[in-house]
């Protein structure tokens, strides 16, 4: 399915259609490649992670801010819409990056352990078990129904960083999903922090009250996450 074809699904105008469309394959995919952010248009990007890192990158050029002030946010919307596109997208990201560690040229076992972290198994999911005891933010214990999450993500993280148990979260289904993909992410205080674009969060027992017991280790991860990874 093409964005264009995602936009007319949700019964927008034809004139919001071709704004949304056009200010996606056109113009900011012009930006993104004359600043030599991207070398195709960003319609190109299938993955939302990937996105979010270009967009993020593409906001801080003065063309577009000069522009989306004076378009009073529109490119930003056409940014939003197109991550809640590739949200519902299937992610294949996980798969691309063991690919990845199967290619490298590092030890057997060292690719065994990358692996295993990299899907939230083996030793670090017990040292993430170790620390929290439970959900990092509801205390749940089950941690058979718990997920290992990575703070910083494994693409931009080093392989040290990838191993620090203090970039790992272990969070319940819901709130991975939502961390993982940048509609949740945490205040320097702990506080939980929603996007705009998560929609009726109580129906995913997500509420603004949620915080979490951030050491100073966690910091510069949850800092970069705040920073590249959350959709604001």
């Amino acid at each position: 399915m093409t964005f264009k074809d995602w936009l007319a699904q949700r019964q927008l105008s034809d004139a919001s259609i071709r704004k949304y469309e056009s200010s996606i394959s056109g113009v900011m995919s012009t930006w993104v490649q004359e600043n030599n952010l991207l070398d195709k248009p960003l319609t190109s990007i299938r993955n939302y992670r990937h996105f979010q890192t270009i967009a993020a990158a593409l906001k801080e050029l003065p063309i577009y801010q000069e522009r989306n002030t004076r378009g009073k946010n529109m490119y930003g919307s056409a940014l939003n819409k197109y991550a809640e596109f590739l949200l519902e997208q299937p992610d294949n990201t996980v798969e691309t990056d063991i690919d990845n560690i199967l290619s490298e040229s590092v030890l057997e076992t060292e690719k065994n352990t990358l692996i295993k972290t990299r899907i939230g198994q083996g030793k670090y999911r017990q040292q993430l078990i170790a620390y929290w005891h439970g959900c990092a933010v509801t205390g749940y214990k089950d941690t058979g129904l718990l997920i290992a999450s990575h703070i910083k993500p494994w693409r931009a993280a080093t392989q040290k960083e990838r191993l620090d148990s203090f970039n790992g979260l272990l969070l319940l289904p819901n709130l991975d999903r939502a961390f993982d993909t940048g509609l949740v992410t945490f205040e320097h205080s702990g506080k939980i922090k929603l996007s705009p674009l998560l929609t009726a969060p109580e129906d995913l027992g997500i509420n603004k009250a949620m915080s979490v017991n951030l050491q100073i280790q966690h910091q510069g991860y949850m800092d970069f996450h705040r920073e590249k990874v959350f959709f604001s």
